[in-house]
């Protein structure tokens, strides 16, 4: 499997974003990667506030990574997919929003029974980067 096949089946990622202020922030979130874009979404899962920090940072600073990894006691079998991007949050209820919520439905079936209704983070120009204990 290749670099971007690992990336596209893995669960969860790991979103870095950068403030204003010049302090990085990291999330866990589900993702999904539609050709050359990645998706994730502000979904109904209980947060402390709807004005998430990722997405504010996001306004003041569009440049994120998101890490795919994993673990194993058999340290052959380590690999990371890492891809830098350029993000932006798409109001709910446009166009792109809407195709955005039905990729990620496709790969999480809690969307198709609740389907999510906040903004949307779209990440374009990727960056690729990945290493594996058993070669590429």
């Amino acid at each position: 499997m290749d670099a971007v096949a690992r990336f596209a089946a893995a669960r969860i990622a790991r979103l870095a974003t950068v403030g204003a202020d010049g302090v990085p922030h990291l999330v866990p979130l589900v993702f999904a990667l539609d050709s050359d874009t990645i998706y994730s979404c502000v979904d109904h899962k209980p947060k402390r506030s709807t004005a998430l920090r990722r997405l504010t940072n996001i306004a003041a600073n569009p440049a994120v990574t998101l890490l795919v990894d994993h673990y194993d006691e058999n340290w052959d079998h380590l690999w990371w997919v890492r891809v830098d991007g350029r993000a932006e949050v798409l109001a709910p209820g446009s166009p792109e929003s809407g195709a955005a919520i039905d990729v990620l439905a496709a790969k999480y079936p809690q969307y198709v029974d609740r389907r999510p209704d906040g903004p949307v983070i779209a990440i374009h120009d990727l960056l690729w980067h990945h290493w594996s204990a058993f070669g590429p």
